[in-house]
C-alpha cells in the first residue's frame, strides 16, 4: 500500500511537470507542431535512461527498489509513458532481442494509433446518436 502511495505521489509530480514543460514550450514555439509533447517525450526518455543506469544495483549510485519505482514509474510515468516504452525497448535491444524490440515499437505505434482512431470514431458515433 505504501508503494502505491509513493508511486502516486511521484505520478502527481510528473504530471505537473509535464503540464508546465509543455505549456512553456508551446508558448515559446506556438501550436503549429506539438513541440511541448515532443520535448516532454525526449526529455523523459533521457531522464529515465540516465536514472535507471545510474541507480541500478551495479550503477554509479545504486538506489532502493522503492526509490527507483517512485522516480521511474511515478515521476517519469506521470511525466511521459513514452519513457517507459523507450526504456523497455532498449532493454530488449540490449539483450539482443531485436525482433521483440522492433515488434514492441511497431505494435505500440500502430496499435496505439488504431486505438486512438477507434476511440475517436466511437466518440463521434456517440455524439451523433445523442443529437438524433
Amino acid at each position: 500500500m505504501l508503494n502505491t502511495i509513493v508511486i502516486g505521489l511521484g505520478g502527481a509530480i510528473g504530471s505537473i511537470a509535464r503540464y508546465w514543460a509543455s505549456y512553456f514550450v508551446t508558448r515559446l514555439c506556438g501550436e503549429t507542431m506539438p513541440w511541448g509533447t515532443i520535448l516532454v517525450n525526449i526529455s523523459g526518455c533521457f531522464v529515465i535512461g540516465l536514472f535507471a543506469t545510474v541507480t541500478a544495483p551495479k550503477g554509479l549510485a545504486p538506489a532502493s527498489h522503492q526509490m527507483r519505482e517512485f522516480f521511474m514509474v511515478g515521476i517519469c510515468g506521470g511525466y511521459t509513458t513514452f519513457s517507459a516504452f523507450s526504456l523497455q525497448t532498449l532493454g530488449l535491444a540490449n539483450q539482443g532481442q531485436w525482433l521483440r524490440a522492433g515488434a514492441n515499437v511497431l505494435l505500440s505505434v500502430v496499435l496505439c494509433l488504431v486505438a486512438v482512431w477507434l476511440g475517436h470514431l466511437l466518440a463521434v458515433q456517440l455524439s451523433s446518436s445523442k443529437g438524433a
